[in-house]
């Protein structure tokens, strides 16, 4: 777990590896809860037998989707950033799913801070400080050479200033 305490302690961090999560295994009832949630219940994800027959990978894959999920929990486990008062994901800007995540797979995922900004101050709310985090993940799929998911993210913290 890697702490960063102050927001220019993590500014020192943009353009670097900031962390390597855990590993984290997907195992079919993940995936299967996933198709449940989400209703992709398409063979490839949740039909086993089928897929230890016809599919190319030779058993169920994760949704790209849910590998894609997993990166909130990836990041919370890899790093701690200073405390805000709300934190939220605000968009993507480019994800791609290089390789597939065959069911009981470990993943993990390393964290790159790409850009920190500050933004103009909330209509209405001029005391709340806004900061824009763009992140660069990539989770490895253990055992494989392409990263199962690679993606540009962004969060934005919003704190008021004192």
């Amino acid at each position: 777990m890697r702490t960063i305490r102050t927001l220019d302690e993590l500014r020192e961090q943009i353009g670097k590896e900031v962390a390597i999560s855990p590993w984290v295994r997907v195992d079919q009832q993940r995936i299967d809860l996933f198709a449940q949630a989400t209703g992709d219940h398409q063979w490839i994800h949740v039909d086993q037998e089928r897929a230890s027959q016809e599919s190319a990978f030779g058993t169920t894959i994760a949704h790209g989707y849910l590998t894609l999920s997993l990166l909130p929990d990836l990041m919370s486990q890899a790093v701690t950033l200073p405390p805000s008062e709300m934190s939220i994901n605000y968009g993507l800007n480019k994800v791609r799913f290089p390789a597939p995540v065959p069911q009981g797979s470990m993943l993990r995922a390393r964290i790159k801070l790409k850009d920190m900004r500050w933004l103009p101050a909330m209509a209405g709310q001029p005391e709340v400080r806004v900061v824009e985090l763009i992140w660069e993940s990539s989770i490895e799929c253990d055992g494989m050479s392409k990263p199962a998911c690679v993606a540009e993210t962004i969060s934005r913290r919003y704190d008021r200033i004192q």
